[in-house]
């Protein structure tokens, strides 16, 4: 039964809700479409073929976790992603960037699960994240490398399981000619965290040559004059952005999260990126665990792996959420797509358009007469439910005959973080 009007006032309690407040990220776009009215239940994003994690590294090194893709006895590839700390609007935008890396061992969580997304990042951390995303960490972790006398003031300062990737980056350039020490336990700071991701992108000629571009940022002038071309390349090739009060804040240290949204961006445009992903304008629903995509006229058959990771319009989704039309990055090891990002729908509606069908998980909560929010609970298969908070439209179309009250099964459609829709099962 259709309700003739388009807002409703139910009687009942309001639940309220502790909401934490989000943070800046690391640019302005960083945190997609999440903003402090996200909650989520503590969350483990697990994907795995086995239902069982067959890792067993006894060491806590940075960025040596139980997570990734192994190679099954018969070739079928398994996922394990199992992080439990990785919730909160402040650091759930850096989810697919996260999953990105870590599945390929570019940068991990660590043994006891976390991933420690709000922890500042070392140098030493980020280092070691540059190596592997230049596909060294097999030269690094040598006997040749590991034994490496370094010439830096505090050589003795770097961790002995460190001392190769730090070889490698010197030897690949990755530091200033000036720089004398490492500071391994250093937070990373945005500006150093900036300068060594350009630097593994081969880009210092191109930064040298923009050394006296004029940055727009509020705050250009605490930017070293040395370091300018460096930044100057990051936001050309929008690696890094300024936040929304037109700031860089080069001396601000970057957490994980960030930094696993800069790695990631950066691998999307290294000389590699293009045997390891594939993007097209899906031409048919995914059957047999198969897509199949179109680009510039040439037909793609590629085969997924059965646990894939979905993203579309920024939240996990499924294999049988992907529609025709839509346009979408895959991202591929040893050919077979294991993440699958829609960056565009094809039915035409605005790429953050959503459809939710789940279960109410508070009471609605009221502002001047009017819902004004709900939580609606969703079952992603393989991964627990996902409890977010949905501002509610004050035009929102209520269907169905019930009550809101937690429990009820719905479908909600909106836009953004709005739900212009309610349809209770």
């Amino acid at each position: 039964m259709k309700r003739g009007f388009k807002q409703v006032v139910i009687t009942g309690m309001t639940l309220a809700m502790v909401v934490g407040g989000a943070t800046s990220a690391f640019a302005k776009n960083d945190r997609d479409r999440f903003d402090d009215r996200y909650i989520q239940n503590k969350s483990k994003y697990t994907q795995n073929n086995n239902n069982k994690n067959n890792n067993n590294n006894s060491n806590n090194k940075p960025g040596n976790s139980n997570g990734g893709i192994t190679i099954n006895n018969n070739g079928t590839m398994n996922f394990v992603i199992n992080f439990n700390d990785i919730s909160g609007g402040d650091v759930e935008w850096a989810i697919k960037n996260i999953m990105s890396l870590a599945s390929k061992k570019i940068f991990e969580g660590y043994e006891d699960g976390t991933f420690k997304p709000r922890a500042t990042i070392s140098r030493v951390e980020a280092i070691t994240a540059a190596v592997r995303l230049l596909g060294l960490e097999d030269k690094a972790k040598s006997q040749e490398e590991m034994s490496t006398k370094l010439n830096f003031k505090d050589a003795d300062k770097i961790p002995s399981w460190a001392v190769g990737y730090v070889a490698v980056a010197l030897e690949n350039d990755l530091f200033a000619e000036t720089m004398a020490s490492v500071e391994p336990s250093k937070p990373a700071d945005r500006l150093w965290a900036t300068t060594l991701l350009v630097k593994a992108m081969k880009l210092d000629d191109e930064a040298r040559a923009k050394m006296n571009t004029k940055l727009s940022f509020r705050d250009a002038s605490a930017i070293p004059a040395g370091s300018v071309g460096y930044v100057a390349v990051a936001v050309e090739k929008g690696l890094i952005q300024g936040f929304e009060d037109n700031t860089f804040r080069p001396n601000q240290p970057v957490t994980r999260a960030q930094m696993a949204a800069l790695i990631d961006r950066t691998s999307d445009q290294m000389p590699e990126y293009d045997k390891d992903t594939r993007v097209g304008k899906v031409t048919a629903a995914v059957s047999g665990n198969v897509l199949v995509t179109v680009k510039d006229g040439t037909t793609t058959t590629t085969p997924l792996a059965p646990n894939a990771f979905v993203f579309r319009n920024g939240v996990a989704a499924t294999l049988a959420d992907i529609q025709v039309g839509d346009e979408v990055k895959i991202k591929m090891f040893n050919n077979v797509g294991y993440m699958i990002e829609v960056t565009k729908n094809g039915t035409g509606t605005p790429a953050n358009t959503f459809t939710i069908d789940g279960t109410l998980s508070t009471y609605p909560i009221y502002a001047g007469g009017y819902i004004s929010a709900i939580g609606v609970t969703q079952t992603v298969y393989g991964q627990d439910p996902v409890n977010k908070l949905y501002q509610v439209s004050v035009d929102v179309n209520i269907e169905g005959s019930g009550q809101l009250i937690p429990g009820t099964a719905v479908q909600v459609k909106g836009t953004g973080e709005t739900i212009n829709y309610i349809k209770i099962k």
